[in-house]
């Protein structure tokens, strides 16, 4: 009776391989769904940006057309904006780098050498965005002013895009 008393009171303490691989296999799968929920909070944050950028180069815009009657050309847009102090640096897309989408167009009553009127644009990561529900979504258009570049055309699903 004193042998079966120490065989019950000696089960070793631990966990087994299949609890330990049971636990392992838990945590993966909770790991793989919170870093899918990260990606897209990053992209809807990146496109937060992207909005906040183009409101952002708006008001540069509508500066410089105060002080000079007309919008920048596409060739003078980023070096204009930013030498005559309208915006402190020009801001590019968060992802890529590159510089948002600008077309300067000819106005209503303005001519051909002037622009009268600008195409701004940002292309976004998640549609549906709340954004794209108040946007221009603006086809390209062939009124073009001298030295304003080719017009995008804003009509793309997930194109941010903004006219004055």
């Amino acid at each position: 009776s004193n042998l079966s008393f120490i065989m019950k009171t000696s089960y070793k303490k631990g966990f087994t391989l299949i609890e330990l691989l049971v636990v392992i296999a838990i945590i993966g799968i909770l790991s793989s769904i919170v870093l899918a929920s990260l990606n897209s909070a990053r992209q809807k944050g990146r496109d937060a940006r992207r909005v906040a950028d183009i409101k952002q180069i708006q008001l540069a815009l509508e500066l410089y057309y105060d002080a000079h009657s007309q919008y920048p050309t596409s060739a003078l847009y980023g070096t204009n904006l930013v030498s005559e102090g309208f915006i402190s640096t020009l801001p590019k897309d968060p992802s890529t780098a590159a510089s948002y989408l600008y077309s300067g167009l000819q106005g209503s009553a303005s001519t051909a050498a002037t622009c009268g009127s600008y195409h701004l644009g940002a292309t976004l990561e998640t549609t549906g965005h709340t954004a794209l529900s108040s946007d221009a979504d603006a086809a390209a258009t062939t009124s073009i002013c001298t030295g304003g570049g080719t017009d995008f055309d804003g009509a793309s699903a997930l194109v941010y895009d903004v006219k004055p």
